[in-house]
């Protein structure tokens, strides 16, 4: 079916975040404590914090604040915990970050939980069956035949391929409703490594939710998935990774990346737009995944934006950090909340980048109605 014939069309986002927060230099304190570091190796990791764009992150642990009430998971002195107990963390807590932010997706939009009929649950920094779909379902409400899609251990891009996924469910049934959750706990992932790979990885990530309704049918204010182009680099395919470890999940994760993206993203923004006859100065809003400043910072300079453009990604940057999957549904979000009707039938961008090296690229379109 053409998609052309038949679109599809974000009607709501809603977004979650643990309850602890703790400031750059509040992380970087425990990371010195915790990694025992000598003054070389703390002068290091201070200027890499400090240079990172970030002021804050979230996370499900207290570990990183200064109101542990006794309560830490990376005690000082002692072995980083395992696997097990990680992922012990994540089905206690994945969970209730999830349903939050699927309630406020749910809630701020027209459509009801008995109407949805499709689930799409994404995350890379847990796993478990039964999972977060089946908990979803029971914790919202959900019909018990609502149809089940997860996808897992994509990392930061995994939210397109969400959304592509929705579009073909829709292409397939217009009256399909489909419910997208993104939920990740990076924080329970810190490695008790020291080299310039786990201290970057340790700089830049933090906890979070985000949820969307997809129809057939725009809202009052919507986005249509109009649309989408994915390549790799696979010559930089060791630049960043994601694996099992016996202590949790390891990042994988080398300085070249934004020199990578700086490569492809212009051949990538030109084959996105050149299939529906779009420039990037025909483009009027910009939501790029902040993995991380110099990232941002390639990307203005490859395609011309200016930092003002760019604002959206650079402010979740700051005030959230990298979250992987849900951080561009943040950017997104910020966009989308701002729209008036002024911005009906206008173009936004959106890129997010992962392990292969790939790089995934979407056009949507805003309908904003009085």
């Amino acid at each position: 079916m053409n998609y052309k014939q038949m679109p599809a069309f974000i009607n709501s986002i809603g977004t979650a975040v643990p309850a602890n927060l703790a400031s750059q230099s509040q992380i970087a304190d425990f990371m010195v404590n915790h990694l025992h570091l000598n003054e070389e190796e703390e002068r290091k990791l201070r200027v890499l914090y400090r240079a990172s764009g970030i002021k804050q992150r979230y996370s499900v642990l207290r570990d990183f604040s200064k109101n542990l009430n006794g309560q830490s998971f990376f005690k000082e002195n002692e072995t980083f915990p395992s696997a097990k107990p990680r992922m012990l963390i994540y089905q206690q807590h994945a969970i209730k970050l999830a349903r939050k932010a699927c309630e406020e997706a749910i809630s701020s939009s027209e459509i009801e939980k008995k109407e949805i009929s499709h689930l799409i649950a994404v995350s890379c920094t847990g796993m478990y069956a039964p999972g977060l779909d089946i908990e979803l379902i029971n914790q919202l409400g959900l019909a018990t035949s609502t149809q089940r899609t997860s996808i897992n251990f994509m990392g930061c891009y995994a939210a397109f391929n969400a959304m592509k996924v929705a579009r073909h469910i829709i292409a397939a049934d217009p009256a399909a409703n489909v419910l997208i959750v993104c939920v990740e706990l990076c924080s329970i992932h810190l490695q008790e490594k020291k080299d310039d790979e786990n201290l970057l990885a340790n700089a830049i990530f933090g906890d979070g939710a985000a949820a969307m309704l997809v129809s057939a049918r725009p809202l009052v204010r919507s986005l249509e998935l109009t649309n989408f182009y994915s390549d790799l680099a696979p010559e930089a395919k060791d630049e960043m990774g994601w694996y099992i470890g016996d202590h949790g999940f390891e990042m994988h994760l080398t300085s070249r990346v934004p020199d990578v993206i700086k490569d492809g993203i212009g051949q990538l923004t030109h084959r996105l737009l050149d299939e529906i006859k779009l420039r990037v100065s025909d483009i009027d809003f910009f939501a790029i995944h902040p993995g991380g400043k110099r990232i941002l910072e390639v990307i203005e300079e490859k395609l011309e934006i200016s930092r003002e453009q760019n604002k959206p990604a650079r402010d979740i940057l700051q005030s959230h950090g990298n979250m992987s999957s849900p951080t561009v549904l943040f950017v997104i979000k910020s966009i989308m909340d701002a729209l008036t009707v002024e911005d009906d039938q206008k173009y936004l961008l959106s890129f997010a980048f992962g392990p292969g090296l790939t790089m995934e690229s979407a056009v949507l379109k805003t309908h904003v109605h009085a």
